[in-house]
């Protein structure tokens, strides 16, 4: 039988390194070959001219550079795309494509569904299923450079996808290094966004392991509430939150800030009253807030707060000294809130109304 082929594309440089020297190759290729893959969108190793004919045909027998595929892709009016990503596995995640008029971001997952359950989420809906590997994870990235023809790069990453990304840290760091390499994507630090529900053991590591930019979704500022919203904070609950914020911006430089995000939700934790126990406990936080209007989906009775209510909440929040940022909405008519499309997608499986596998793009 023969034996499997490993897949390079989630190797970071120095597990590349390590696997040429298996091959009794230079440790160069392992640059070489992530020029090709990361920076060209090349993963035909008979296409890589500057390995000879030999070292060609030794990669193709030992190894592949496979990524996820394109399920489906749907625009949205402003130029927001959201792409349904199939892997090896049969499950379906979720990434989308920001543009903006400086940057061009990508959302993408870490895993395929979520085991946390936050109330206002469609991906927790669906439950869980796995977590993403290296391959998988960077591989969003890949897709996101290369799959339409590379016109402009993606100039930042957010980990704000399906899952939760400290529930599959070791993955998640590893291609984040892919990200940050000068021989891959060469992000900055500043250009990768974590987001996390508050995980709070592994916030604790984190700073000693990265130096991307954190973002914590909190949603709520009495535990009360957000034992309701999101029900990881019972376990670990807002006072032991916002400790280990402060603990990671100790080992940082003063001009590290962490990103609040806070979803409106109207009637649920919209008021001015929510404001105010917002700023209380924000008080000596490095930290910019991120106000994000509920995007409805399927089977929630939430409602998107009214304009007045979200405009009155910002405005006291600037007002006691808090930057605060109201995320426009992009992608409503594409089903942008973050599972909603995957949560069609099965529906529509169970019902036998869609055939495999799908391959078109809707513009």
């Amino acid at each position: 039988m023969s034996k499997e082929k490993i897949n390079l594309l989630g190797l970071t440089h120095n597990s590349l390194v390590d696997f040429f020297h298996i091959l009794e190759e230079p440790k160069y290729r392992a640059a070489q070959l992530m020029k090709w893959i990361h920076q060209r969108g090349i993963i035909d190793f008979h296409k890589m001219t500057n390995f000879s004919s030999a070292l060609r045909q030794k990669l193709f027998d030992v190894a592949i550079i496979r990524s996820p595929s394109i399920e489906k892709c749907l625009t949205s009016p402003e130029g927001t795309k959201k792409y349904l990503v199939r892997l090896d596995s049969g499950s379906i995640i979720e990434m989308v494509k920001i543009p903006e008029k400086q940057r061009l971001t990508l959302c993408i997952s870490s895993q395929a569904g979520c085991a946390l359950q936050c109330s206002f989420c469609a991906t927790g809906a669906h439950g869980f299923e796995r977590n993403l590997s290296n391959a998988e994870i960077i591989g969003q990235l890949w897709l996101a450079n290369f799959y339409d023809g590379f016109t402009k790069p993606i100039s930042n990453v957010v980990f704000m996808g399906m899952g939760e990304p400290l529930l599959n840290i070791k993955p998640v760091l590893s291609s984040i290094s892919l990200m940050q390499d000068q021989y891959a994507y060469g992000l900055s630090r500043r250009k990768i966004t974590l987001s996390t529900s508050g995980i709070v053991p592994e916030i604790d590591k984190l700073a000693l392991m990265t130096d991307v930019s954190l973002a914590i979704s909190l949603h709520a500022a009495n535990n009360d509430l957000r034992d309701k919203i999101v029900p990881i904070n019972k376990k670990y609950p807002i006072d032991q939150l916002l400790k280990s914020c402060k603990n990671f911006l100790k080992s940082k430089n003063k001009r590290t800030t962490i990103t609040i995000e806070y979803i409106l939700i109207d009637g649920i934790n919209d008021s001015l009253q929510h404001a105010k126990e917002l700023v209380h406990i924000l008080k000596g936080l490095s930290c910019k807030i991120n106000l994000i209007p509920f995007n409805s989906f399927d089977g929630c009775s939430y409602l998107r707060s009214r304009d007045e209510n979200i405009r009155n909440f910002k405005n006291f929040l600037i007002k006691n000294g808090f930057v605060t940022m109201l995320r426009i909405t992009r992608g409503d008519a594409i089903d942008g809130a973050c599972g909603q499309l995957v949560g069609k997608l099965t529906k529509s499986i169970k019902g036998k109304t869609l055939q495999q596998p799908i391959n078109l793009i809707d513009t």
